[in-house]
């Protein structure tokens, strides 16, 4: 028996990295931390697979079960980081808008910024937001099909839009109307022309998930031609009387004085 515990002492001494002075080594700089090998908070890998499978099947068609499944728990954890359905359904919309706002926020000041100005800094950041709210959706496509889920139902849900979607459209909109007191662009219709690059951004990312991988680059170019051709359209320096190729009539002429090449 003694002899035993004398050998499995000097085995697990052995197997214990030693200091010089004999001591227990300690843990070397590489090697990673209990929390850190156990990767994200319980709470993000919910929100994470939940959005993945909200986004593919709708609300409807995901189960609670569905979801602590993926992440590895029962659904009784599941309970203990959002009480219901309906409850981790608005948290992935918080999460995705709040993602969204990071983005876009400082493209969105930026525009505040140039609207009184008019000419090149206007058209320079109309471009760049639009171009930015599409690549952000290119990088995060559940965004669109979360957003594409909910709007299979006009009217539920709507509490969703007013929290997570219309404040953001919103400032775009009031920006666009300052610009039009201000004299700077001819703008009557802000909500729908905001809305409407929206919805065309959400269709591109569409389009880009259905299309083969040889076609994804065509796809990606012809959209931001159409945005900045769309933008020009909207804003852009009235063309010349009678010049080839116009679809702007030159009565429709708005102040920025540079097109967005």
């Amino acid at each position: 028996m003694r002899k035993s515990t004398q050998a499995r002492s000097q085995t697990q001494a052995q197997a214990q990295p030693q200091a010089r002075d004999g001591r227990p080594a300690r843990r070397g700089p590489g090697r990673p931390r209990r929390a850190e090998r156990e990767g994200p908070p319980t709470r993000e890998l919910i929100l994470r697979e939940a959005t993945e499978l909200f986004a593919a099947r709708g609300p409807e068609g995901t189960s609670l079960r569905d979801i602590a499944g993926r992440v590895g728990i029962d659904v009784s954890s599941l309970h203990h980081h959002f009480p219901s359905k309906d409850a981790l359904y608005d948290a992935c919309f918080e999460r995705v808008h709040e993602a969204e706002r990071a983005a876009l926020a400082p493209l969105v000041a930026e525009l505040g910024r140039a609207a009184p100005l008019g000419g090149a800094p206007l058209a320079a950041a109309l471009r760049a937001l639009a171009e930015g709210f599409v690549d952000f959706l290119e990088e995060h496509p559940h965004t669109t099909f979360l957003w594409l889920r909910r709007w299979l139902d006009p009217v539920r849900g709507t509490g969703l839009d007013e929290a997570y979607a219309l404040p953001l459209y919103g400032e775009v909109e009031r920006v666009l109307l300052e610009a039009a007191h201000a004299g700077t662009v001819r703008e009557a219709t802000p909500h729908v022309t905001v809305r409407s690059l929206v919805w065309a951004a959400h269709g591109h990312v569409t389009a880009l998930a259905a299309a083969p991988p040889a076609g994804r680059e065509r796809e990606r170019y012809e959209f931001r031609v159409w945005v900045r051709r769309f933008l020009e359209a909207l804003y852009g320096a009235p063309p010349a009387a009678g010049a080839a190729g116009s679809g702007a009539p030159a009565e429709g002429g708005v102040i920025i004085q540079q097109p967005l090449d």
